[in-house]
């Protein structure tokens, strides 16, 4: 059974898209725990990233650094944090987190965002990232 992630990659279900590549793509959390947080995965399906073949698993680290650059840009914060937690979603995928206190990295705090909101925050990410 596909992933809700890959149902993503596959346009079967929407997303707020801030950055894609031929492998990648990234877009913004839909339950975030900060304004800003961004998921990053790879459009092959595996479900653990350590097991992410060698190449993909460096590309998809590149290509979220290159959407943290972005994402700091728009976001006002310290540092951008990662995480990879693996246990909420069956598809290998790196949580982007703008950080400005430690607490910022907690899971179990979410802040609510309208669809608009969301809409131009990431077209604002997206505007921001270089190629």
């Amino acid at each position: 059974m596909a992933s809700i992630f890959s149902k993503i990659v596959a346009g079967e279900i929407p997303c707020y898209r801030v950055a894609e590549t031929e492998h990648c793509l990234a877009f913004l959390d839909i339950n975030p725990v900060v304004r800003g947080h961004v998921l990053c995965i790879p459009k092959q399906e595996v479900d653990y990233i350590f097991d992410l073949p060698e190449d993909s698993f460096a590309e998809l680290h590149l290509f979220s650094r290159r959407v943290a650059r972005g994402l700091k840009k728009v976001v006002p914060c310290i540092k951008v944090g990662q995480a990879v937690v693996g246990i909420d979603v069956p598809h290998a995928h790196i949580h982007l987190i703008p950080l400005n206190q430690p607490s910022d990295l907690n899971f179990q705090h979410h802040v609510q965002m309208s669809p608009d909101e969301l809409q131009a925050l990431a077209a604002s990410i997206a505007a921001a990232i270089d190629d």
